[in-house]
């Protein structure tokens, strides 16, 4: 452990479309989208990993997040996960291909948001309201539990579109801020990921070894903000940097508070493998 200072369908579709050739964009409806909005009646709860291929003590937390996305745990709850793989263990024998000055410095965000010392790896926020080691799955799992009861706000991804290889135009819905919260605005993230990877460690502490990774992020980006007794609704960019591989990315959409603060809503549209 180190310190520092800081849904199904849908891309196969896509894929398809790209195959054809076709200089237009192909749009896809939620209609189109064979139930791959999963979030039906369940509270959607976001966990993010700050992990690194460089860190011995992380691929057991990489694998829990694997085991939160894949088996769903906790009723009643859509656990939608990402992986944001930090940067500041490359200097120690291995270059983390993943990773980036981009997470180290959103960690380092809700490091002061904690009002931890310092950060480390494996680091799970939850829903931005929790943060805590990410191989203890007991107390993941309570804090999960915890954020369920949390109030939420209904986020949508209405359609997606191929603009070019390494870009995806996606229409993202957002219902207003209620007026008894304190908060009177939050931000819209949109975060594209491999929807799996796997790396074969050629040194460093992890050194011989192979480590899966879920919902390894590629790219986030802000899009915009939700207010109190406004809607949001617009067509945004999502960035893909790995235009080859179309089918293996989910797209995940976000709400929330300014600097670092809780995440009031969450949307997942998974990538094509069963």
């Amino acid at each position: 452990m180190k310190a520092t200072g800081l849904t199904q369908a849908f891309l196969a579709v896509i894929v398809i479309a790209v195959a054809l050739g076709g200089a237009a964009a192909s749009d896809l409806s939620l209609s189109d989208l064979s139930g791959n909005d999963l979030s039906g009646s369940d509270t959607p709860v976001l966990v993010e990993l700050f992990t690194s291929e460089g860190c011995s003590s992380c691929p057991p937390a990489d694998a829990l997040l694997g085991k939160l996305d894949s088996t769903q745990p906790v009723p009643g709850t859509q656990v939608i996960v990402l992986s944001e793989h930090v940067d500041y263990w490359n200097h120690d024998g291995w270059k983390d291909t993943y990773s980036s000055s981009f997470f180290t410095d959103r960690q380092g965000n809700y490091g002061r948001h904690f009002g931890l010392h310092s950060v480390y790896t494996p680091q799970m926020v939850i829903d931005g309201a929790s943060q805590l080691n990410g191989s203890d799955a007991a107390a993941v799992t309570h804090a999960i539990e915890g954020a369920r009861s949390h109030f939420k706000i209904p986020v949508r991804i209405s359609s997606v579109s191929v603009v070019k290889p390494e870009a995806l135009r996606v229409h993202i819905e957002v219902d207003a801020l209620p007026g008894d919260v304190k908060a009177r605005k939050a931000e819209i993230f949109i975060a594209v990921a491999l929807d799996h990877a796997e790396s074969h460690v050629l040194a460093g502490e992890n050194k011989g070894r192979d480590i899966r990774h879920v919902a390894v992020v590629e790219s986030m980006e802000k899009v915009g903000t939700v207010e109190k007794g406004r809607n949001f609704e617009r067509e945004v960019v999502g960035k893909i940097k790995s235009p080859g591989d179309l089918a293996n990315v989910r797209l995940i959409a976000f709400v929330q508070e300014a600097d670092g603060g809780e995440v009031v809503g969450a949307s997942l549209l998974g990538a094509p493998i069963r």
